[in-house]
């Protein structure tokens, strides 16, 4: 009976084919075009998102459920085949459904992109990028070292819609950092927020301890963000406000039991961000502990691209700030005195440094000091 033999060599059949390799001396495989395309659309994907959020279509399908684009737009009032088009698209980026022709939310959707969702980013998509047109001049941006319209030419313009966007995410993030932090348990701890946007973070505290009362920072303008927040939470009789740029700001020293620097330091550069931790420092109680969240890039500056890419946001919308690893950031808390250095993540992309304020100050091993 005849049996079947393999071929010699059969690794290397599965390998060593023209479909790999090309043609011996005249073919050869070239590389996938698929991430220079995927740059390539990326300018269009944002924008379509934009332009779906502007004409409120996340909003209305959740208004009116499941539908065909004619019934969307009789809500909407658009040219209907172009908005066929923009909700097609909308589609094949993953963030909405579409079967037999009726378009509808996905979870995604409803938890992201309606304006009362959970987590909703809706407010935030538009501003996330900085000033748009940077983008299109980011050549002369590198080549001078500066952008052509930073935004602290006009920062409150820039920074109240931006504060009122991220602000879901930020509260979310506070509270859920309790878990590990457990401020909540504290005895009338006091807070100071530099830099606090809408103060989520503050927002969150006071929430979790009713004896904390809290200290919030920001340029006049924002701050005044901050304060409509405190109000619609029921907290502000617990918050004072304090206007005035955090780099020179008078605070009182030894102070607070918490200081926390709320995605605030990227936008400074590594001197300002320093400087910012050096305050925190003077400013906290013996045991206080410092809360910095930011986005931290590795060591290598290629495994966490959400990091990379928010530095290069900083490098095209503002003078000094850019993307910094977590092992600058950890170097500098040490340098300002900190001890007892833990980085944790409360949701994702959310990270935190969380650090202490010695009890004693360090004492220098150097007899000749």
């Amino acid at each position: 009976m005849f049996e079947p033999r393999d071929a010699p060599y059969p690794e290397l059949k599965k390998t060593h084919t023209m479909a790999h390799l090309g043609r011996p001396f005249t073919d050869f495989k070239p590389p996938a075009a698929a991430p220079v395309w995927a740059a390539i659309e990326g300018l269009g994907r944002y924008h379509l998102l934009v332009a779906a959020l502007e004409l409120d279509l996340f909003d209305t399908l959740r208004r009116i459920g499941p539908s065909r684009v004619e019934q969307v737009n009789a809500q909407v009032g658009a040219s209907l085949e172009h908005l066929r088009t923009l909700l097609d698209s909308i589609v094949v980026l993953g963030l909405l459904d579409q079967v037999d022709g009726v378009y509808d939310l996905n979870d995604t959707a409803r938890r992201y992109l309606v304006s009362d969702g959970p987590a909703t980013m809706a407010d935030l998509i538009p501003v996330a990028p900085g000033p748009h047109d940077n983008w299109t001049r980011l050549a002369d941006t590198v080549r001078n070292g500066r952008p052509a319209t930073p935004i602290e030419d006009d920062p409150a313009a820039f920074y109240v819609p931006l504060v009122e966007g991220t602000f879901t995410t930020m509260y979310r993030c506070a509270m859920r950092a309790d878990l590990k932090l457990r401020y909540s348990a504290l005895d009338a701890p006091r807070v100071l927020d530099l830099g606090a946007g809408g103060a989520p973070w503050s927002i969150a505290i006071l929430h979790g301890n009713s004896t904390a009362t809290a200290v919030i920072n920001d340029l006049p303008g924002v701050v005044d963000v901050a304060e409509r927040k405190l109000a619609e939470h029921g907290v502000a009789d617990r918050a004072e406000l304090l206007p005035g740029d955090f780099h020179t700001v008078t605070l009182e020293p030894d102070g607070y039991d918490i200081v926390v620097l709320g995605h605030v330091c990227r936008t400074e550069g590594a001197e300002g961000a320093r400087h910012l931790i050096e305050r925190a420092f003077e400013a906290l109680r013996p045991e206080g502990t410092l809360i910095l969240a930011d986005y931290f890039c590795d060591d290598d500056r290629k495994l966490n691209p959400h990091a990379v890419l928010m530095g290069a946001t900083m490098m095209a919308s503002t003078v000094n700030g850019n993307g910094f690893t977590a092992r600058q950031f950890s170097e500098w808390i040490r340098a300002a005195g900190f001890e007892a250095i833990r980085l944790i993540e409360p949701i994702g992309f959310q990270q935190q440094f969380v650090a202490i304020k010695p009890r004693w100050p360090t004492m220098s091993t150097d007899m000749g000091e």
